[in-house]
């Protein structure tokens, strides 16, 4: 591994560009507002993010040129913190991972600023809308760029801060303003955790730092990651608490599926290029800390596999169309986060790219869908709208079929690198791979089912609804294509050597992970042999391309999880088309109630809001406002000061009474009193 004195760092002024000019389209909008026409204003947006993905591209090709060991720019703009030995600085930096998330967050976040123009055309908050994208990207390219960690904390808050605001961005509607503020302080308690672990790791750096060196520059920590090697679990504990709220993992994945009250482009975005894959990439990017820290890894891994088998299982049963692929989000981010927590970040950092094709796709479809219900959201009153949204209908089904892990699609090739690692790594096996297969079948299972309730059978809606059904506006529908041929082809960088590829993605990530196993060695070496040793078995198979004993296995593996989600897809195209009996069969076994617990997902939501929510109100009421607010600083601090003032005030006024004769008075009394003090004193 290169010293961050000796790795070459080529310097790129071009970065800081990539990351200002969505800004500089908030800043515009933002400040003109309704004063800029609303075509003005959609041009000033999507030409801003525009330019940050040609800047973008740019630099992914000038970073490809590099020699493999070597790919890093770097554009430190300003100095930051300094404080003695402390330094942190204003800088970006690419690398093969930060490229790859950069060119997901402008391509992705472009198309689905294109979409907006048609999509939120009549809104009377149009300009002030496209503010918030725009400052959205700026955060998430500040997240994925940043040089340092306290950089990407930066972008990492900005995004929570934009998710607030786009999520109520309707906020004359509670539902909506309620969404935001659930979204905004669940995750201030991930954020909390994050804050904490990354305190620990500036303590445990710091005295070890020689000069010169940036505190937080993930170079730096890469270089001395065997000092984080006896804390290295509580900081990747602290870290992770922080991913379960950005990537909305157990116990914090409920502010998700509310923030679909937003207008959908803002949960495309969410969903598809920004925020939740947040969570991920942080894991991804800490890499070095993790792998020295195999309970932490196994936490990972264990609660993305629970969170993805929750999600799925709820998403089953949901009747709102967004909302159901919200319950799809979380549960195919748990697949990421347990890749990641069995040491195959490639494969983690792969299906966040073609998920994000695919998800993008099927979230703006749905608002194709709604624009075209006037509103409706609810499958049980839609239907028949293949022949009279055609466009949305066959891109649609392209993302579903790319979602169920369908041969050639994108999401077969990140799906099948995920459910390989649950079976081939040391930190996986049998039970993790049924656990991941089944969540596959599912997935294939319920999205089928939305696409029957919604583009197959007979509209349900009323006749007034059915008489202004009509295909969206071209700004809409040329998304769709593009990402509908994203999601066919996206994956295909991918082509796993057991078909007879070379798995491009993984080979171009390989030099940003590898320094984990380094972190490892150093760990080893420093006298942290025991650490070292369980990150190797938490990095798992991650080179078993080629090991040729894997290759029938793995091809027979996947030859299994195809034909379990064609199966998945069949079934729910059987149960809700020509099989409806069934459906009504399943919801009543057992007296209904596996049917009602699925519904009301869990009942999670109910269980927080009575151990925690109205607690919470109760302490609030009576200890924070009527104690502390009302009885401490109202009663004591402020109306005591006031009546301390009044009664000193009312003995003064004693000797202010206006009486000439009261006046001379005092005044013989008081020098009476000075002479007599002088006569003592003398």
């Amino acid at each position: 591994m290169h010293s961050p004195e000796t790795q070459t760092v080529v310097q790129e002024s071009l970065l800081r560009w990539i990351v200002l000019l969505p800004l500089l389209g908030a800043a515009i909008n933002g400040l003109l507002n309704r004063r800029l026409p609303r075509a003005a204003a959609g041009a000033v947006a999507c030409g801003a993010v525009g330019l940050s993905f040609v800047l973008s591209v740019v630099a992914f090709l000038r970073l490809a040129a590099l020699p493999a060991g070597e790919r890093l720019l770097a554009d430190i703009v300003a100095p930051w913190l300094g404080y003695g030995p402390l330094r942190v600085d204003i800088g970006f930096a690419l690398d093969p991972l930060s490229a790859v998330m950069a060119l997901v967050v402008t391509g992705v976040g472009l198309l689905i600023h294109i979409y907006s123009l048609g999509y939120m055309s009549h809104d009377k908050g149009f300009q002030r809308f496209f503010t918030y994208l725009n400052l959205f990207i700026f955060s998430m390219m500040t997240l994925v760029l940043g040089e340092n960690l306290l950089m990407l904390f930066v972008g990492w808050e900005g995004v929570g801060l934009c998710s607030y605001l786009l999520i109520s961005f309707w906020f004359n509607e509670e539902a909506n303003a309620a969404a935001g503020k659930k979204a905004f302080i669940v995750n201030r308690v991930g954020d909390f955790g994050f804050l904490i672990g990354t305190f620990l790791l500036g303590v445990t750096l710091l005295p070890h730092l020689e000069p010169g060196e940036g505190l937080f520059s993930f170079r730096v920590m890469q270089h001395h990651a065997h000092v984080l090697a006896p804390v290295a679990t509580v900081i990747g504990l602290l870290l992770f608490v922080g991913a379960t709220g950005k990537s909305a993992q157990i116990p914090l994945y409920i502010w998700l599926p509310d923030a679909m009250a937003g207008p959908t482009p803002v949960s495309a975005l969410i969903h598809a290029a920004t925020m939740v894959t947040a969570g991920v990439y942080m894991i991804a990017r800490m890499n070095f800390v993790y792998v020295l820290a195999p309970t932490a890894m196994e936490v990972v891994t264990i609660v993305g596999a629970a969170t993805a088998v929750l999600a799925a299982t709820i998403a089953t049963t949901q009747n709102d169309i967004k909302r159901v692929l919200a319950y799809s989000t979380v549960s195919q981010l748990g697949y990421m986060v347990m890749a990641c927590g069995l040491g195959a970040f490639a494969a983690g950092i792969f299906h966040v790219m073609t998920h994000a094709f695919f998800k993008a796709l099927l979230f703006l479809g749905s608002g194709s869908v709604i624009h075209a219900m006037s509103g409706e959201q609810d499958m049980r009153v839609m239907g028949g709208l293949a022949k009279k949204l055609p466009i949305t209908f066959w891109t649609f089904l392209a993302g579903t079929f790319a979602i169920a892990g369908v041969f050639p699609l994108a999401g077969f090739f990140s799906k099948d690198e995920i459910l390989w690692k649950a079976f081939s790594s040391d930190g996986g096996g049998v039970a993790l791979w049924l656990v991941a297969f089944l969540v596959a079948g599912l997935t294939a299972f319920y999205m089928m089912r939305l696409v029957v309730l919604t583009f197959h059978g007979t509209n349900r809606a009323s006749q007034e609804v059915r008489h202004h059904i009509h295909e969206s506006p071209l700004s809409m529908t040329l998304p769709l294509v593009v990402l509908a041929v994203l999601s066919v082809a996206g994956g295909w960088i991918g082509w796993p050597a057991f078909l007879g590829g070379s798995n491009h993605f993984e080979h171009w990530l390989a030099p940003v992970f590898a320094d984990g196993g380094h972190g490892a060695a150093a760990a080893a070496h420093h006298g942290g042999e025991a650490l070292a040793h369980g990150a190797a078995a938490a990095h798992g198979a991650a080179d078993h391309a080629g090991d040729h004993g894997h290759v029938a296995l793995e091809r027979g593996l996947a030859a299994a999880s195809l034909a379990w989600g064609l199966l998945g897809l069949s079934l729910g195209y059987l149960v809700y088309s020509r099989r409806t009996k069934v459906a009504d069969t399943m919801r009543g076994l057992a007296g209904g109630w596996p049917y009602r617990i699925l519904l009301n997902k869990y009942y999670v939501d109910e269980a927080y809001d009575g151990a925690i929510i109205r607690p919470g109100f109760r302490f609030s009421r009576t200890v924070l406002w009527k104690g502390v607010d009302a009885g401490v600083i109202d009663g004591l601090l402020v109306n005591g000061s006031a009546l301390v003032v009044a009664v000193i005030g009312s003995l003064l006024r004693l000797l202010q009474n206006g009486l000439v004769r009261f006046y001379a008075w005092s005044f013989t009394v008081g020098v009476a009193v000075f002479v007599v003090y002088l006569s003592l004193k003398g």
